[in-house]
């Protein structure tokens, strides 16, 4: 079946929620304004937010795309290249300024960029009349209301793809489950990273639901800089290197106490702290001074020379660049509890992955490098500083869990074909559609 399925009513909350979203537009409207003063929102294309498009719609079938924020818009990459490959413009959109500027390069030919708008009901219709897609395709978990409402009543075919859900969000919907089967029930096809993904989107009431896997094992490594890379690298010499990527507020003061804690023993160790939000540079830079320990900050323009124990590469879109600059590599989000961060990247990229006991958000890949050796779980700071004086003093041990994490992912792989394989049914939906626009 390509097209969108009979549904349910609308429930009474989720007429309030669009009700009060109609009235409330000129305080959302006074939001955005906010944010965009504050720099989380891009100034010169607020009105995208609103629904008011900042390019024309191009000829032809299109197919949009949506990842709310990096790790899910990067996930679709591989269906981006899938779709124009097929013969399809691509409309992407994301809702945060830093996946718009990560994305925005690795567009091919075929492929451009909008800010989704925001859920308010006027403002999503503005912007489903402008685009008219034929097909829309959502990552992970964006579940807006008047965005479903409105692309069913339009009769576009709605695609969860990479779907997850966790178990706390599981139990939230739960308390309502006439107003989630009313918005689930309205998605064509939810295609899930796991059995156990898959399972609670059908007890919420999703009509049509798979196991794909999950996209970002399929997704390339991160690029790099050459030039940069041969630089920051003639700049490190033969220090040894650790990085500690996309840390959260309190995860700094234990990554600077590690180094403090090392030092004596690795006195050139280098340490390349990545935030996981740039903005938060300084206050990583502050903990190193509380630990006695000199910082340079990237977003400074300043380098790693030797007198330097931190650098703080608090820049956006670069990781890919400092995971080719070590071999052993620490995952934040998880010695607090965030969730952890994605591991696929650095282990693909032949680095030696550690990380804290808060991993919900990617329990089953962090589950499967554990179990092959590929990574290795550390209680605390304390245990930070053991594991990484082992690993920098056994450079077998780092290979040797780099090519056992490599062949933990190997069979994840597949998702992107596995997810274009559903999707044969509405490509063909929309050649036809083509074909008998363009007869006489």
């Amino acid at each position: 079946m390509t097209t969108p399925p009979e549904a349910p009513p609308l429930t009474a909350l989720l007429r309030v929620y669009r009700s009060g979203l109609v009235f409330g537009e000129p305080a959302v409207a006074g939001l955005l304004a906010w944010r965009a003063r504050r720099g989380k929102e891009d100034p010169g294309r607020l009105s995208e937010r609103r629904g008011l498009p900042g390019r024309a719609r191009p000829p032809g079938p299109l197919v949009w795309m949506h990842g709310a924020s990096v790790g899910e818009i990067l996930s679709l990459v591989g269906l981006v290249d899938g779709m124009i490959a097929r013969g399809f413009s691509v409309l992407v959109t994301t809702g945060t300024r830093s996946a718009a500027d990560l994305i925005g390069p690795r567009l091919p030919p075929g492929a451009l960029h909008q800010y989704v708008p925001l859920d308010a009901p006027r403002w999503v219709a503005r912007f489903l009349d402008h685009w008219r897609p034929d097909l829309a395709l959502v990552a992970e978990s964006e579940i807006w209301p008047s965005t479903i409402v409105g692309l069913h009543t339009r009769a576009i075919p709605l695609l969860l793809v990479n779907g997850r859900i966790s178990e706390r969000s599981f139990r939230g919907w739960s308390r309502t489950p006439r107003t989630a089967r009313a918005l689930l029930s309205r998605i064509s096809v939810c295609l899930a990273q796991t059995e156990a993904d898959a399972a609670r989107f059908a007890r919420l009431g999703a009509p049509r639901v798979s196991v794909a896997g999950n996209l970002k094992y399929d997704s390339e490594v991160p690029p790099v800089d050459a030039q940069e890379h041969a630089h920051l690298r003639d700049c490190i010499g033969d220090r040894p290197v650790w990085v500690a990527a996309s840390t959260h507020p309190g995860e700094d003061a234990v990554v600077a106490g590690v180094h403090a804690a090392l030092k004596r023993r690795w006195p050139s160790l280098l340490t390349i702290v990545v935030p996981r939000h740039p903005h938060r540079g300084g206050d990583v830079a502050a903990r190193a001074a509380a630990e006695g320990l000199r910082s340079a900050r990237r977003s400074q323009g300043e380098r790693p020379h030797g007198e330097i124990a931190l650098y703080v590469a608090d820049t956006l879109g670069e990781l890919g660049l400092f995971y080719r600059l070590a071999t052993v590599v620490y995952l934040g989000g998880s010695l607090v509890e965030r969730g952890g961060q994605n591991p696929i990247e650095p282990t693909r990229l032949g680095a030696a992955v550690l990380h804290g006991p808060h991993i919900f958000n990617f329990s089953q890949v962090y589950g499967a490098l554990d179990a092959a050796g590929g990574a290795r779980c550390v209680a605390d700071g304390a245990d930070l500083a053991v594991a990484l004086d082992e690993l920098l003093a056994d450079p077998a041990r780092i290979d040797a869990m780099a090519r056992a994490g490599a062949a933990a992912l190997a069979p994840f792989e597949g998702a992107v074909d596995r997810t274009l394989a559903v999707l044969d049914p509405f490509i063909a939906q929309m050649q036809l559609a083509e074909l008998a626009s363009a007869a006489p």
